[in-house]
């Protein structure tokens, strides 16, 4: 059983507006983030820090403090808000999002008895396009914060931490795209294009 949370607490400082919800091919872009994952969801959860400003979306909204955002604290919420075993956690901001991915990371979590699956790309781990085990992830990262720690891996020491490699990422998410998190006007207009492409084809 899947929890999917896509988190919408982030600042969009870079973007000069809320990103989530600027329109992206005519819909804001948290919605085609609901909807792309909505279909492997047994439950989808929204954490924001205005849950007033996603009432439109069909989803448990769950209050985020706006400080916690994109630190153990953010995913500490949406690990802790979850109902199921495991949890699946996107950024709003990722406009490629990909089911197949988690979908994957699904049954290798189970397989490897792993209680994380996330990708290391060239920038590093992606851990906001990532699943996770809720029994053992969520004791870790409350001690992490208990701790001071505000890595936001900084408590993958205590789990059992399954990196794919670059051929599992690529088989994953083909398109390579789905750790994409658009940040300034200019890269929201190129994933647009991108995404049209796609849509076209």
């Amino acid at each position: 059983m899947l929890t999917v949370v896509i988190q919408a607490g982030g600042q969009s400082s870079r973007m000069g507006q809320d990103k989530a919800l600027k329109p992206f091919l005519g819909k804001p872009l948290i919605q085609r983030v609901v909807e792309r994952l909505s279909p492997i969801a047994d439950e989808l959860i929204v954490t924001t820090n205005r849950p007033e400003d996603y009432a439109f979306l069909n989803a448990r909204l769950v209050p985020e403090p706006e400080t916690w955002a994109r630190r153990p604290g953010g995913l500490y919420t949406a690990v802790a808000s979850a109902s199921h075993p495991l949890v699946a956690v996107a950024a709003c901001d990722m406009p490629f999002a990909s089911k197949n991915f988690f979908a994957s990371a699904t049954s290798l979590i189970v397989q490897e008895e792993a209680d994380v699956i996330i990708a290391k790309t060239g920038e590093g781990y992606e851990p906001l396009h990532a699943l996770y085990r809720r029994e053992t992830c969520l004791p870790a990262i409350e001690a992490a914060i208990n701790a001071d720690q505000w890595k936001v891996i900084a408590w993958f020491p205590q789990v059992k931490v399954r990196t794919l490699s670059p051929d599992e990422i690529k088989a994953f998410d083909p398109s390579g795209l789905c750790f994409w998190n658009v940040n300034t006007p200019e890269e929201f207009e190129q994933a647009e294009q991108i995404a049209q492409t796609q849509e076209t084809k």
